[in-house]
Parts: C-alpha cells; sequence; structure tokens
C-alpha cells in the first residue's frame, strides 16, 4: 500500500455493501459508502410510508459494518441491527433504524443524521444515501405475462425475489436528485468500488440517478466491480459471473471498469469471465474470498487483501 490509504467509495445496499465495508475499513479511512435508498419492504418500508422518510435499513447496515472490532464498536452495532420481538406494532423493527429516523427529525438534515450516528458509532468512514428522495424500483422481466410476454414488477423488495429474466430496470422518479455530497465523493476518489450484493436491485440501481452515474462515468477514480459469490435466489437466479457483468455493461454500456474480483468457485468458465472483463476495459482478479465454512459469505480479511491486491495492481496470470 502507499503511505496514504486510497479514498475510495462503495456502492451498494444491504449485506453486500456490508461485506465490502468490513473489508476496506481495514485498509482505508478514507471511506465512503453510497447506499440504495429504494427499500419498500420491512422496517424500513414501515418507516418510509409512515413518516415519510428514505428508508433507513440498508444505510443502517452500511454504519454497522463501519464499526471496528472493539468494544464500543461491537456493542454500538449490535444495537444498530437489534431488531424488535413483540405482538405489538415494533414488531421487527431494527433499533438502528429508529435512531437514524429520530435524528432526521431532530436535525432536519439527512446527511448531517448520519454523520452523527457515525461519530457515535466511531465509524471508520461516511455513509451517504445515493438519492436525496425515497425511489421506487421498477423492472421489465422476460415472459412473466399470463401469455408469455414481458411485464413489470414494481418495487425493490418484489424485483429482488422475481425469478424471472430481468431485461431492464427504472426508477421511479426515472431523474431524482442525486445526493451532493455522494456525488462529490465519487468525483474526488481513487477508487470505485461496485458490488457484490443484490445485482440490480442494490447495486445496478446506482447507475440509473443521472447525475450519480454522470459522475461515475467522468470521474478520474478507477474502478472495480466485485462479483457475487454465488447467483441469489430470486434476481440473479441461473445467472453465470459473465452474465453479470453483461448485465452491468448492458445498464452502464460506456462505464469504464478497471478491474472484476471473483472469488474461483463462483467462476463457471475463467476464459470466458476474463475476456468479458477485456471487454469492458477490465483486468480479472481471481482470488479466494470466501469464508472457510463453505458459506456463500466474504471473508473480511480475504476480501481485504484482495482489495489490496487490486489497488496495488497485484493481478497474477489470469
Amino acid at each position: 500500500m502507499p503511505s496514504a490509504a486510497p479514498a475510495v467509495v462503495a456502492l451498494g445496499g444491504g449485506h453486500g455493501l456490508y461485506a465490502s465495508l468490513s473489508a476496506l475499513r481495514l485498509m482505508s479511512d478514507r471511506l465512503t459508502a453510497v447506499v440504495t435508498v429504494a427499500d419498500d419492504g420491512g422496517s424500513s418500508g414501515r418507516l418510509r410510508d409512515e413518516l415519510e422518510v428514505l428508508p433507513p435499513g440498508d444505510l443502517r447496515m452500511a454504519l454497522a459494518a463501519l464499526c471496528d472490532d472493539s468494544d464500543w464498536g461491537r456493542t454500538w452495532s449490535g444495537l444498530l441491527q437489534h431488531r424488535f420481538v413483540s405482538a405489538g406494532s415494533l414488531d421487527n423493527h431494527a433499533m438502528g433504524n429508529l435512531m437514524i429516523v429520530a435524528l432526521w427529525e431532530l436535525l432536519g438534515d439527512t446527511v448531517e443524521g448520519l454523520d452523527w450516528v457515525g461519530r457515535l458509532l466511531g465509524a471508520r468512514g461516511r455513509v451517504l444515501p445515493m438519492a436525496s428522495v425515497p425511489l421506487v424500483v421498477e423492472a421489465d422481466v422476460q415472459g412473466d405475462g399470463s401469455d408469455g410476454s414481458p411485464t413489470t414488477v414494481v418495487g425493490q423488495s418484489r424485483v429482488a425475489v422475481t425469478d424471472a429474466r430481468i431485461e431492464q430496470l427504472r426508477l421511479v422518479p426515472a431523474d431524482p436528485p442525486a445526493c451532493p455530497e455522494a456525488v462529490a465523493a465519487v468525483r474526488d476518489a481513487d477508487w470505485i468500488v461496485l458490488g457484490p450484493g443484490s445485482w440490480y436491485s442494490s447495486v445496478l440501481v446506482h447507475l440509473l440517478v443521472p447525475e450519480l452515474a454522470r459522475a461515475l462515468h467522468e470521474t478520474d477514480a478507477k474502478v472495480c466491480v466485485t462479483l457475487n459469490l454465488s447467483a441469489e435466489r430470486g434476481e440473479t437466479q441461473g445467472l453465470t459471473a459473465t452474465d453479470h457483468l453483461a448485465a452491468l455493461h448492458k445498464h452502464a454500456p460506456g462505464l469504464r471498469v478497471d478491474a472484476v474480483l471473483a472469488d474461483p468457485s463462483a467462476v463457471e468458465d475463467v476464459s470466458e469471465l476474463a475476456a468479458a472483463a477485456n471487454g469492458m476495459g477490465a483486468r480479472l482478479l481471481m482470488r479466494q474470498v470466501r469464508r472457510g465454512d463453505g458459506t456463500a459469505q466474504h471473508d473480511a480479511l480475504r476480501l481485504a487483501a484482495a482489495y489490496r491486491d487490486v489497488f496495488e495492481g497485484v493481478y497474477g496470470d489470469v
């Protein structure tokens, strides 16, 4: 690593972004998470509808990932992730969601509220929403209509579980205001990390916010695409690693990609994936980043080592 840690922006949401942030916080203190704000299910969806706020759940998970491995960090991370179980209206609400929304109401500013939570946690980095308003995800899916014709699935929670092949994504509103601080972070970054995560509903949606997409296309930062450890049940069921890159290229054909990071266990055809990466201008880095227990979860230390190789240009023979 160079003496100065790189400025890194990680884009995504949910468990995928949690994985990348858990690794990146080990190697850089100049870290910004840019998080999807389209969740419409569970605790986040209920708060979004009832209080007309951004859905806080993915933002909460990103903040939890940035807590360090100390008593303080583990305790606050556990508090953020704690869910109530009751027979009443608090059932399944996450404590962190309530804390974030309460600060938004007190301060009247989304970014300031997230910064306050980050300071309380001692978070190693900053968490920002990708847009300043709640979003709705729509997906045109293949052959899901009763007559075999394409149809539209509406809502992130529904897109995430559809078992029909997704052809095209849209956001409602189509031209939402991007978070200015997120746009600035992308333009000032040394590296952008896109993925892993729910490929359509958490990752590719960032490329549909026009001002954010423009910054991603114009930034001098290098771009690393992190592929998933397996196809997810639902939106990417049956898709290969190469198919994931094809979907990215379809939704952002002009996006320059410098590196593609994949675990060997999740790649069906290495030569095919390397060719697809090269076609986007990227080099392929194959590294074992899966946990040793065989589950489809990233190991933070292994993933951090892989990112270090990407940032330092250590690719090997692929």
